[in-house]
């Protein structure tokens, strides 16, 4: 139990100090070395820097290794789109044709379309703030909305609840249940549903609030966004064209090209085929989108070596905000305390679905990453699940469908890596934003979740 206390007593010290802002690079390390120093009153090992050094480390040099490409090209294409005026075309199209007071449905919409299509959440965040940007500026709309705004429509129903939706929290759960990312189609919808309404009421109702007492977009001396006359901006289809370059290309070398391709070889390498497609399709994805974006626009840059500069620089902060949380996460299910709060999660529910969201949200809180966490419950819990749900006559779909739901809840916690990056790339702090981010990404969320326990415990998929 002491192990335990050290667990809460990091992570509730992380969460806070993350809210205060301090750095997650500085903290992460220090908060798992004090998490793992609890083991001595347990009379277990202390191993001191070689946590640091073999296992945080170790998890944070693993993420960067996977997922550096994928932080760097979308900061250098969300540079690119605003640099070429192609984000402010975009905004002012948008708000042209949905009219005036449909900027917040046009921002959540536009990162929902990109996500959905398979596009990284990171890689959404990086390409629609420059549009939502203009946008929010045109419209004299406080900036403060806009990281939930982007939560709302990249972290929430297109990251785990519609059906068929390519996103990691939606087929980890396959392999566990025998299931398919079409899984309870009903319950998807229901939970999408929910979310993408009820954040939308909480943004709007705050929108109105924040007008109503006379606050604008605000100055905002950090943000270096480009402004254009608007005689100068590249036409809409300019414009739009890398976005939709980049969504059909990762469809079309996700599902066929690459696919189809011999890749053996890879067994060298230690990894397969499956484990390296996405990746290999977003990155080839974005190369194209990023060439077609300075192509079509290079005359309306300054210098487009410095547009690339800027991209790159931008991209080390969010990848190493969000490698260090998961270091910290890696650390954090080594340890003995870990494994007593899973046990008391699976046991304290008899209902498969209660004890599958609870573990399943529970573990995406603790570790940061709503995968993480997600992939913790299901490799220590799936046959137990399975089990009871059978006994109780319930469907695996139903399963899968709660664990991806559930897994999307308190993983967006204050010192998960998607909202740090997210308020990196955005030049907003916690105690600006995550109020609203906490509303649509955890709260609404848990309520959409425990509405599709109740309606699948009586048989609806």
């Amino acid at each position: 139990m002491i192990g335990v206390i050290g667990i809460i007593l990091s992570l509730g010290l992380l969460i806070y100090l993350a809210y205060r802002g301090w750095s997650i690079i500085l903290l992460a390390p220090i908060l798992a070395l004090l998490a793992s120093a609890f083991a001595i009153f347990e009379g277990g090992d202390f191993h001191g820097i070689a946590i640091y050094t073999e296992a945080f480390m170790t998890s944070l040099g693993n993420y960067v290794k996977a997922y550096f490409p994928i932080f760097m090209l979308g900061a250098i294409f969300g540079k690119l789109m605003d640099a070429s005026g192609s984000a402010d075309s975009i905004a002012t199209f948008i708000s042209e044709k949905a009219g005036k007071g449909k900027e917040l449905w046009a921002i959540v919409l536009a990162c929902a379309v990109i996500t959905y299509g398979g596009v990284s959440l990171f890689v959404a965040a990086f390409a629609i703030y420059p549009i939502g940007a203009a946008l929010f500026r045109q419209a004299g709309i406080p900036k403060r909305i806009l990281p939930p705004a982007i939560a709302l429509g990249a972290f929430t129903f297109t990251m785990t609840a519609i059906p068929g939706t390519p996103q990691i929290q939606n087929a980890i759960p396959m392999q566990y249940f025998g299931t398919d990312g079409f899984a309870a189609p009903i319950l998807g919808i229901v939970a999408a549903a929910i979310m993408l309404f009820g954040g939308m009421f909480w943004l709007t109702w705050r929108k109105k609030i924040a007008m109503a007492n006379g606050e604008g977009y605000g100055e905002h001396k950090e943000e270096k966004l480009t402004t254009m006359d608007r005689e100068k901006l590249p036409p809409f289809g300019i414009a739009i064209a890398p976005i939709i370059l980049v969504i059909a290309s990762n469809y079309i070398f996700s599902k066929f090209i690459f696919r189809d391709m011999d890749a053996s070889y890879l067994e060298q390498y230690g990894t397969t085929l499956s484990k390296v497609i996405g990746d290999w399709s977003l990155i080839v994805s974005l190369i194209i989108g990023v060439l077609v974006a300075i192509i079509c626009n290079y005359k309306r840059m300054g210098s487009v070596v410095e547009v690339l500069k800027e991209g790159v620089a931008g991209s080390f902060l969010a990848i190493m905000n969000t490698a260090s949380e998961v270091g910290y996460g890696n650390v954090i299910k080594t340890l003995a305390g870990f494994t007593i709060l899973a046990n008391v999660m699976l046991n304290t529910f008899e209902n498969p679905l209660i004890g599958e969201a609870i573990s399943s949200s529970v573990l995406a809180g603790i570790t940061g990453s709503a995968s993480g966490g997600l992939s913790i419950a299901l490799e220590t819990f799936a046959p137990t699940f399975l089990e009871r749900a059978g006994e109780a006559g319930i469907s695996p779909e139903v399963l899968h469908r709660v664990a991806s739901v559930a897994c999307g809840g308190m993983d967006t916690l204050p010192h998960n890596g998607a909202v740090i990056t997210l308020l990196a790339v955005t030049g907003m702090s916690h105690k600006q934003c995550y109020l609203n981010i906490g509303m649509c990404t955890v709260i609404i969320p848990l309520i959409s979740c425990a509405v599709i326990i109740a309606l699948g415990s009586i048989g609806i998929v």
